[in-house]
């Protein structure tokens, strides 16, 4: 999934300084950004004042949308870098394809995994016919200065391992949990879980204290670390904890993302990931010229034009806390 912000601001992210090293319970408002003609997405990061959970840079949720009389996701293709996408469905299907030359159906509990390292670009979009209703998460997840350059690639899982106590299924999308590991590649230490819970359910989830957590909301009443949880928000939970409490009010859906702190600064801006602001100019100037990213091909419709690139300095964030 892009973000199609026309007026796309650089942003810089990650580093130690930013984490915080102890647990909290910090609520995050999102954003709502329009994709496309019928997507409205919540934005939870980038946000105001927390930026990375680990190596998650990047969290939309959408849905539950009734698409039955409209196109749905419509994403046309454009261009990722330093990256990776995952797209995590709960209900529809999205049909994935890149430059790559990948065509590949995604649905709901199925891992569509995009490697973008030196450059890829992609298109997604719901196929047609169409189920009633879309619902789902996209993420980037960045990639470490040592294999920011890899060559791109894509990988789709259908069988995820998972891990389970009375009410409750936690199916690891990316990384390990509790000695579950997914078969998506990861290239730093981090987890993304994908919880289920019955109503009336309490667990205590076992987590890593070196790791910083967040919980988005996917659907259901559900109480995280006693603090209510509605559908398309996000709590971060900070550093330190060795296990979450989890209530379920009703059937609910919740996304645990979590990983060690991002040592790196990056700078974030449009569809890439970058370390200064001339790899992003570059970048910006070898999608514009057809000459970098690849071609998507069966799309039907045009590429995004890249947004114009402000021309000014960045400044140093500050702290959050």
């Amino acid at each position: 999934m892009s973000n199609l912000d026309r007026q796309a601001a650089l942003s810089v992210c990650g580093g130690r300084g930013f984490v915080v090293a102890e647990p909290v319970r910090e609520l995050l408002t999102p954003r709502h950004v329009q994709l496309g003609e019928s997507t409205e997405v919540r934005r939870l990061l980038p946000n105001l004042g927390r930026r990375m959970v680990g190596a998650w840079a990047f969290v939309d949720h959408y849905g539950p949308d009734d698409i039955a009389d409209e196109p749905g996701m419509q994403v046309p293709p454009h261009p990722h870098m330093g990256l990776q996408t995952v797209s995590w469905l709960h209900e529809g299907e999205v049909l994935h394809r890149d430059s790559l030359g990948s065509l590949q159906q995604i649905r709901p509990r199925e891992l569509g995994l995009m490697t973008s390292g030196r450059a890829i670009s992609h298109s997604e979009e719901s196929p047609k016919p169409h189920a009633r209703f879309l619902h789902g998460a996209q993420l980037w997840v960045a990639l470490p200065d040592a294999h920011r350059h890899v060559e791109p690639h894509f990988q789709h899982h259908t069988d995820l391992p998972a891990v389970t106590a009375p009410g409750v299924t936690a199916t690891v999308i990316l990384g390990e949990l509790d000695g579950a590991a997914s078969p998506g590649t990861a290239y730093t230490p981090l987890v993304g879980a994908d919880l289920s819970l019955t109503a009336g359910a309490e667990a205590r989830l076992p987590l890593d204290p070196d790791f910083e957590y967040a919980v988005l909301s996917m659907s259901g009443e559900a109480r995280v670390d006693d603090v209510p949880v509605i559908p398309g928000s996000m709590l971060y939970l900070g550093c330190g904890r060795t296990e979450l409490p989890l209530r379920a009010e009703s059937d609910a859906g919740l996304m645990l993302l979590g990983g060690e702190p991002f040592d790196e600064e990056i700078i974030m801006w449009w569809n890439f990931v970058a370390r200064t602001q001339d790899d992003i100019r570059q970048a910006r100037e070898g999608w514009m010229n057809g000459d970098r990213f690849g071609t998507v091909r069966g799309y039907d419709g045009p590429p995004l034009p890249a947004p114009a690139l402000p021309d000014v300095p960045l400044k140093p964030r500050g702290r959050v806390r």
